[in-house]
């Protein structure tokens, strides 16, 4: 898809219906904003435009940098690699909580944005060596074809796509978007309506429905992250009630990141996560049958290493984002007794290390 050479970069939308009353419709998520020419959804970036839903956002950024893959987070998918991370200006939730409102709250599409084509982002992500392209910092799904552009890109010159998500999608953009994604992390909230309602401005059982399908309908390599919020979503029950539910509905193999809140936004009067809050809700989802569990957000290598679910050797220990022992196979089995570790692995893990290098793509 070209670039517009107008001031916003504005190219046509998918997915959406003109109403009776004149308004158009986006269905790209569930939230289906109703709008009249000229409004913009509470993304921000899909507006009505000339009786049509259009991106204003495609070719634009909040900026590029260079992550280890593990910042996603993604334990599992090319360990050790570099990953070109950017995303765009709003978000299609209104998370109180969220840690990078500047970016997903942004209303300043022109001063907080770079110019980038999809061809632009492979071609720097090919010279500096990355493995992947992330689509993050914001939700992809409000930026779908700016997204799915990248990501075909990517597959030409044999790069990964990784989508970092909420999954808060509709049935038809989400089949389509997750055709052209090899990798996702889906931030699954918390575990009940009251708090997607309360905190988030969203429902669950959409994202329950976007995490089935990925499991059953794709092949995806995918895990979850749960941001632990004290008194909002910590306690024992939620965590028991939601573990349960991934195993049973995902199976155990789908890793699962407890991440410690710190007070920013909109929920500046809460505290921080306790360490013990996330070991406990990961003892209680290793009990629920989860063989891949993590803490995230605070120094706890036990927390962050990747042991065999059958020995309990430990295959990838890590510190922060540093792998420091890798006693996996050539072919990602246990090297002590020999099962597999699901997931997307290499013969040797990548070097990257926790290195974080912003970059400037210039078009």
């Amino acid at each position: 898809m070209p670039l517009s050479e107008d001031a916003l970069f504005t190219v046509p939308g998918r997915y959406w219906h003109k109403l009776d009353d004149g308004r158009v419709q986006c269905d790209v998520c569930p939230r289906h904003c109703r709008m009249s020419d000229g409004q913009r959804g509470l993304c921000f970036v899909r507006a009505a435009r000339g009786g049509e839903v259009v991106l204003t956002s495609y070719g634009r950024s909040s900026g590029f940098c260079i992550d280890p893959i593990e910042k996603k987070p993604l334990n599992h998918f090319l360990p050790g690699t570099p990953v070109l991370s950017f995303g765009t200006a709003g978000c299609n939730l209104a998370c109180k909580f969220c840690q990078n409102w500047d970016i997903s709250k942004s209303r300043e599409v022109e001063t907080l944005s770079s110019k980038a084509t999809p061809e632009g982002i492979v071609a720097a992500a090919l010279k500096h060596g990355c493995r992947s392209v992330a689509f993050t910092y914001n939700d992809p799904v409000i930026f779908h074809e700016y997204a799915i552009d990248t990501a075909i890109e990517c597959r030409k010159r044999g790069l990964k796509a990784v989508a970092v998500t909420a999954g808060y999608q509709c049935a038809a953009p989400r089949t389509e978007f997750y055709r052209h994604m090899d990798a996702a992390n889906v931030d699954l909230k918390g575990f009940t309506e009251r708090f997607y309602e309360k905190i988030c401005g969203g429902q669950l059982a959409a994202v329950l429905e976007t995490l089935v399908y990925l499991k059953k309908e794709t092949r995806v390599w995918f895990e979850l992250t749960n941001l632990v919020i004290p008194g909002e979503n910590d306690s024992e029950r939620e965590f028991d009630e939601m573990t349960g539910w991934i195993a049973e509905h995902l199976g155990p193999d789908v890793p699962l990141h407890f991440s410690a809140f710190h007070p920013d936004w909109k929920m500046l009067d809460h505290a921080y996560t306790p360490a013990a809050t996330l070991t406990k809700a990961r003892q209680i989802a290793l009990r629920n049958g989860l063989r891949y569990v993590y803490t995230g957000n605070v120094h706890d290598t036990a927390g962050g290493t990747t042991h065999c679910h059958a020995c309990q050797k430990p295959l990838v220990v890590r510190d922060w984002y540093e792998l420091k022992a890798w006693t996996l196979t050539d072919d990602g089995k246990c090297g002590a007794c020999g099962t597999p570790c699901a997931g997307v692995f290499e013969a040797l893990p990548g070097i990257w290390g926790a290195k974080r290098q912003p970059i400037r793509i210039e078009n």
